[in-house]
């Protein structure tokens, strides 16, 4: 006999236990991301996530569905749902589990007033889609009406103590780390230029304690016209491109997001924005850098990187 319980972290144990025994190898968890990104999200709808036990109290499976329910105004509709994870036990697969967690899930995010439900992607997300190896999962999906919509990478490279990063040098341009003074001419900028999902991970960013240091920026006179993202282990939240850290002995580094005010595209300033992002990392130390979550392959390949891990983006529409 299987129950569903209501989504709380009183297991939080057993279900980080549950994910390293099945994609842990690929995807190592911490506890301190999963109570990140899976319990202190407020966009996690309660109803909609749950927690499957078997007759001996064992969790044997789990769902974490979405829905964007803060009060900043950065543009994400509330109409769009997630299902941030959906994990059944290897040995209890095939009973029904799987399909019991996610009719749970859609009914109640439809109840809730979703018209749409992406995999993966939700705010403080672990993948961008289904992790492309997992031909089972991705076709047990398809199965449910889920539909297939691109492919997703994460870059890597290892830089040798030979590997020379200069800072950008532009006439005119200034390059730097973030200053706190600027913390509101930033997020003016990325409000402008980048509503959505970037401008409310630098909220939460500052929210939590951020001085600036994970921000490069490029200017020109006293605006803002690009930046880019760096993160490593002091960064005051384990950020997307760091998530899969444990694989390595050494530190692991993050680039990315990066974006140029698109009146000054055209001119080379994304991939100095990237370079001094690298550049930056490499001073602290960092000599394995991850891009997550990208389709432009072939320009970070310009930079020495190469695909890592490849997703499968899915939607459905309820």
């Amino acid at each position: 006999m299987m129950k569903l319980e209501t989504w709380s972290d009183h297991r939080i144990d057993a279900l980080v236990q549950l994910w390293n025994q099945e994609i842990g190898c690929e995807f190592p968890m911490r506890k301190e991301l999963f109570q990140q990104n899976s319990f202190k999200d407020e966009n996690i709808c309660k109803q909609a996530s749950a927690i499957a036990v078997d007759d001996k109290e064992r969790v044997i499976g789990f769902v974490i569905a979405k829905r964007y329910r803060e009060n900043l105004d950065v543009g994400i509709s509330k109409e769009i749902g997630w299902i941030q994870v959906l994990l059944v036990k290897q040995d209890q697969r095939n009973q029904g589990v799987g399909s019991t967690l996610l009719a749970n899930a859609e009914s109640q995010l439809q109840n809730d007033g979703v018209k749409q439900i992406l995999l993966g992607r939700d705010p403080w997300h672990y993948f961008p889609g289904i992790p492309v190896e997992l031909e089972e999962t991705k076709a047990w999906f398809e199965h449910k009406g889920y539909k297939n919509t691109g492919t997703e990478h994460d870059m890597i490279r290892k830089y040798s103590i030979n590997d020379k990063i200069d800072p950008p040098n532009i006439e005119g341009i200034e390059c730097s780390v973030l200053e706190l003074e600027d913390k509101k001419l930033f997020l003016d900028f990325l409000h402008r230029c980048f509503p959505g999902r970037w401008e409310y991970e630098a909220i939460h960013y500052f929210q939590n304690g951020g001085t600036g240091r994970e921000f490069v920026i490029l200017k020109k006179g006293q605006k803002i016209i690009g930046f880019c993202r760096m993160n490593d282990a002091k960064s005051n939240l384990i950020a997307q491109n760091v998530y899969w850290a444990p694989l390595f002995k050494e530190e692991l580094g993050g680039i990315g997001p990066l974006g140029v005010d698109e009146k000054e595209r055209g001119q080379g300033y994304g991939l100095a924005v990237v370079e001094a992002g690298i550049y930056y990392l490499r001073k602290r130390g960092v000599s394995r850098i991850v891009i997550d979550w990208t389709g432009l392959v072939a320009f970070y390949n310009k930079l020495g990187y190469n695909v890592w891990k490849t997703y499968s983006a899915y939607n459905k529409d309820i």
